[in-house]
């Protein structure tokens, strides 16, 4: 395992310094309410893109169903914090409990998948994630989940016959998954201190991943397939580590974003999430950890930043886009950017 370097270093002491801005920022009443109900999603997208960032930018592989993971782990953390209301009454414990919960059946459906996903390439495997994505949402528009003294009740919904009258719950049974309707009435236990704690432990894994022996298997893998197989690599099962661990961080970031808010539905979870994450990574820089953690953070506070323009915020969104992604494609600005942060010589990354 590689000592940790300064790069990895700025990166926790920034996330670090940026939670102890932010908490003081709140003690002393200068968040406003619409920011401080962002924080929570903010470390839950910046979880997202630092875990797609493990497959695109270190693994080279593109997927899109990123968020199939997410809703994988929001709708099982859910269930799981549900169903222990009464037996554990502390919601720190069933909040971890839950993200826990959710990274464990997000990394066995990960598995699941990148069996066979990942003996694709290129076009073929985005294509095959997208439909995964896609799936996974029919399938918990169809899910029925109640919990009562029995234990849960699961039914699914195929053909629309059935309700939450088909569970069979008892007088003092709780609904939690009401098929289209989704995840209502949860208890809303995330904090804004969980999903910092959440964020560090994604960066702790993902970056000890990328310095050791298995993270520079994964990039020979990604920079030459054939090579790397010549020196007795096994793509399938690097590739697959890769995937898993990215599918169990989404999972776990689906739990934390599930049980911030009382009511979430599969469409929360759909195409259009999965292109957003990816397009946080894309700006953040391929393979750059820290550039995912601002973009995403920039990104997502900017819609609600140009609210004051109205119709036209969108607008002014998708042109900041443009120009940011042109800004970054250009020779002189890379330029520039390598003589304020100077790259270190054969050094991997964003070192």
């Amino acid at each position: 395992m590689k000592t940790i370097t300064k790069v990895d270093f700025a990166t926790y002491l920034g996330v670090i310094l940026a939670f102890i801005v932010v908490s003081v920022c709140q003690a002393q009443g200068l968040v406003n309410r619409s920011l401080g109900g962002m924080l929570v999603p903010i470390c839950c997208y910046v979880c997202m893109s630092i875990s797609l960032n493990l497959t695109v930018g270190i693994l080279g592989e593109l997927s899109l169903g990123h968020a199939g993971f997410m809703s994988v782990g929001a709708f099982s953390g859910i269930i799981a914090a549900m169903s222990l209301q009464s037996a554990v009454p502390n919601d720190l414990v069933r909040m971890i409990v839950a993200l826990v919960v959710g990274a464990f059946f997000a990394a066995i459906v990960g598995f699941i998948v990148g069996i066979p996903v990942l003996r694709l390439r290129g076009d073929y495997l985005a294509i095959v994630t997208l439909a995964f994505g896609e799936i996974i949402k029919d399938l918990i528009n169809c899910l029925l989940v109640g919990w009562d003294e029995n234990g849960l009740h699961i039914a699914l919904n195929v053909d629309g016959t059935k309700s939450m009258s088909s569970l069979g719950l008892s007088e003092n049974g709780i609904e939690i998954i009401k098929g289209a309707q989704g995840a209502t009435g949860n208890a809303r236990i995330a904090t804004f201190a969980m999903g910092f704690a959440l964020v560090m432990i994604t960066l702790v894994v993902v970056l000890n991943l990328v310095r050791s022996r298995t993270g520079r298997a994964i990039m020979a893998i990604r920079d030459n397939r054939i090579a790397a197989e010549s020196v007795g690599i096994n793509v399938t099962k690097y590739k697959l580590i890769a995937f898993v661990t990215s599918a169990s961080l989404a999972g776990a970031a689906g739990a934390l974003f599930g049980l911030n808010y009382s009511n979430v539905t599969a469409v929360q979870f759909d195409f259009n999430t999965s292109i957003l994450v990816l397009v946080y990574v894309v700006l953040g820089g391929l393979g750059n950890i820290w550039g995912s953690i601002v973009a995403t953070v920039v990104l997502y506070v900017l819609p609600e930043a140009l609210r004051q323009f109205s119709d036209y915020r969108m607008l002014v969104y998708a042109i900041v886009l443009i120009l940011v992604m042109l800004a970054t494609n250009n020779p002189q600005v890379r330029t520039l950017i390598s003589r304020i942060i100077p790259r270190r010589k054969g050094a991997a990354l964003d070192e």
